[in-house]
């Protein structure tokens, strides 16, 4: 029923920056939370980022920490992952989540809804 929308990825020298975005179907996007998960060759689906319904909150992968921001927007029902000082080990297939409610923003099963992915690729 929830449809989500990846959009932002690109190839960028390391040291770049990109913003990913994820647009939602749902207008009550604020009762979601909000999830990014990246997937690189070969390696198993990780934990990114999440960040709560109001905004307030979010929760980060330590490797990112500090270089990547999560935020949303939600009268626009959009849902951002600013990646700065980008490094190839962040390369990956980048996807966006949603979830209603719950306490757990770091696994997979957590999340109801996904997106299609967006390929993020930086370059050394």
């Amino acid at each position: 029923q929830v449809q989500l929308v990846e959009s932002g990825g690109s190839l960028v020298q390391a040291g770049g920056s990109l913003r990913l975005s994820c647009a939602v179907s749902e207008p009550a996007f604020s009762t979601y939370a909000a999830g990014w998960f990246r997937q690189a060759p070969g390696k198993e689906r990780e934990f990114v980022a999440a960040i709560i319904g109001s905004g307030s909150s979010a929760y980060y992968e330590d490797a990112v920490k500090g270089r990547f921001t999560i935020s949303r927007d939600n009268a626009k029902n959009t849902v951002y992952l600013q990646m700065n000082n980008l490094k190839p080990e962040d390369t990956a297939v980048y996807y966006c989540a949603a979830r209603m409610g719950g306490r757990n923003y770091y696994t997979e099963a957590a999340y109801d809804y996904w997106g299609q992915g967006t390929q993020v690729t930086v370059s050394s």
